[in-house]
């Protein structure tokens, strides 16, 4: 009571101060003004007391409201299900990412592939060149076959190969 006295006298002094002077007071005179309505309002000569009061809210129970869960219970599945689309959104994009790589690295394996199978190329037709067979055959001392030594398959006339058979190869009489 002797508080809500003492703000109402420092209310009716703070605003006797605005409508009178037109200026701002400073922090000192406003401060010894209100150090002043504090004296007028003390009873006697002793100063107030108060006593602070210790509340124990710990047996106090939320009362329950199915309406508020009900609420919160929708919030959290549309939260969910935002969370939800939001990580789906990030999984695709970062698959997109991971397969886009993946090409990369398999047009890089192709045109190294191509760039064997052309090196094998050229080394094949370096290797089946036949001045180079006929210029090794002769250092290995090897000559020219003679007429009728070399027999060679035909085709079926049907197209299909046709199986080699074992058969006495037929050897020149030489004179």
């Amino acid at each position: 009571m002797a508080t809500t006295a003492v703000t109402g006298q420092q209310i009716g002094v703070m605003s006797t101060q605005r409508e009178g002077a037109g200026r701002v007071p400073s922090i000192a005179e406003r401060n010894r003004t209100l150090f002043e309505a504090q004296k007028k309002a003390r009873r006697g000569p002793t100063p107030e007391v108060f006593f602070a009061k210790h509340i124990d809210n710990s047996r106090i129970v939320k009362a329950d409201d199915p309406e508020r869960r009900r609420a919160m219970r929708q919030f959290t599945i549309v939260v969910s299900l935002m969370f939800l689309l939001v990580m789906v959104y990030v999984w695709q994009h970062f698959a997109a990412i991971e397969v886009g790589y993946h090409v990369e690295s398999q047009k890089q394996q192709v045109e190294q592939l191509r760039e064997e199978n052309r090196q094998l190329r050229l080394n094949e037709a370096q290797l089946t060149d036949p001045q180079r067979i006929d210029h090794i055959a002769h250092q290995l001392g090897l000559d020219e076959p003679q007429p009728g030594q070399v027999i060679r398959q035909e085709m079926g006339t049907s197209g299909a190969p046709v199986v080699a058979q074992a058969a006495s190869p037929v050897v020149p009489v030489q004179p």
